[in-house]
């Protein structure tokens, strides 16, 4: 069975400079990544502020929705789970899981590492018709301290919720350095999607493999999408063979919020 899977921090659906609003023009991005399932960070579930503001009809048009970002960017074809993890006066914004198939149960596990950021891990069960399929929609603190921790609170949530089933974890890990994937693959026994199909240079192939020494393994550069350097975006999965990925970038991807999607086509085993 194949699986086709998209992971996108949207930025809580405005433009990183003078926050103009993005999500029309969101939604039919993400309508274009024909995925069943759909991990999204920074969606925003309430903004009174920016409902008022953009909300009412402007020549026959909306630039906010009436319903939270996550059910607007569903539609009538996806399923959707939200994990709020930051909440102010004006509203509240999380983790989303948009999907095909119908959603069994969800939880939302806080993993907030300090006071000025609330951080949560969203757990979905998805019944597709070959196995029920667990996701974890991530995104990580902006220190390293915390990610750490983060990590071995996602490493524990997933050992005690998945009973082995297949496993896709997938979002904004802010691991600029690469520090985490390695104890998530010995942690979980997962894989990065881009583990077997990323660029590599054969000499530097080579040259490991002389020296007794596995090949160099690195997620895909997706900060900032006008520019892709930092590999901050991942997708993990177990249970699955990855039959191929992309990073989606370009003018269209750059004007829609500061990360790049990552895209990628799975097969169950």
């Amino acid at each position: 069975m194949k699986i086709r899977v998209a992971t996108y921090n949207i930025h809580k659906g405005v433009s990183s400079l003078r926050a103009t609003p993005r999500v029309i023009a969101l939604k039919k991005a993400i309508a274009e990544f024909n995925a069943d399932i759909v991990f999204l960070q920074e969606v925003q579930g309430r903004h009174d502020r920016y409902q008022a503001r953009f909300g009412k009809e402007d020549r026959g048009h909306r630039h906010w929705p009436e319903t939270a970002q996550y059910d607007y960017f569903a539609g009538d074809s996806h399923h959707t789970a939200y994990g709020m993890n930051a909440v102010y006066d004006h509203g509240h914004h999380g983790n989303a899981l948009l999907s095909a198939f119908p959603i069994e149960n969800s939880h939302n596990h806080d993993v907030s590492d300090h006071a000025y950021e609330q951080r949560g891990i969203l757990h979905c069960v998805l019944e597709t018709p070959a196995a029920r399929v667990h996701c974890y929609v991530v995104h990580l603190g902006l220190f390293e301290g915390s990610r750490g921790r983060q990590t071995a609170q996602l490493i524990e949530a997933v050992n005690e919720s998945s009973d082995g089933e297949p496993v896709i974890i997938a979002g904004d890990f802010n691991d600029w350095r690469n520090t985490l994937s390695d104890r998530l693959r010995n942690g979980l026994g997962v894989a990065e999607v881009f583990d077997e199909l990323g660029p590599r240079s054969p000499l530097g192939d080579m040259v490991r493999s002389w020296a007794g020494r596995s090949p160099r393994l690195a997620p895909a550069r997706t900060f900032p999408a006008a520019l892709p350097w930092f590999r901050l975006d991942r997708i993990y999965v177990r249970g699955f063979k990855v039959d191929n990925a992309q990073v989606l970038h370009g003018p269209l991807w750059a004007k829609l919020s500061d990360h790049a999607p990552i895209v990628a086509e799975l097969q169950l085993e």
